[in-house]
């Protein structure tokens, strides 16, 4: 059970960080407490394995990253384990999922690629086709953005 304290962490971590040379001391004040206390709670968070992983969020098209396609692969159900790792780790590739086919869509295997445009997107799948020797596969090219947010588990 989490204590206040680290709900309150949470919730400061899971929002945008400032941008400056104490991002968390701007943080702990926010919450009324030292930039000590902050991070101790947040390495103990991490040490219990409740926060998994801490990143950042990168807004594509405003980098120049105009192109992203899902990625569907039909992968016999005995290489999933074997190709999943090998296609997340394509530099371009920022998702991977594995999902159950359906008898209308037989695909398992899903990764998100990001490109600067269309062709860019085909090449990359070619490329992870041609590495993990799987050839049945379609692309599913995100056409508008209708939302993108980090879940929120306190406010």
């Amino acid at each position: 059970m989490l204590t206040e304290i680290e709900k309150k962490v949470i919730s400061a971590l899971q929002g945008n960080i400032p941008v400056c040379e104490r991002p968390y001391l701007e943080l702990a004040q926010g919450l009324d407490m030292s930039e000590e206390e902050f991070l101790k709670t947040a390495k103990g968070l991490d040490d219990q394995g409740i926060i998994r992983r801490f990143g950042a969020t990168l807004k594509h098209q405003k980098s120049g990253y105009t192109a992203n396609a899902m990625v569907a692969w039909k992968v016999d159900e005995a290489r999933v384990q074997e190709v999943g790792p090998i296609m997340a780790g394509f530099d371009e590739v920022t998702h991977c999922y594995r999902r159950n086919p359906s008898k209308t869509w037989p695909y398992n295997l899903y990764t998100m690629v990001h490109a600067f445009d269309e062709p860019a997107c085909h090449a990359i799948a070619e490329k992870i086709s041609r590495a993990v020797d799987v050839a049945d596969y379609t692309l599913l090219f995100s056409k508008k953005e209708l939302k993108k947010t980090s879940m929120r588990y306190f406010d």
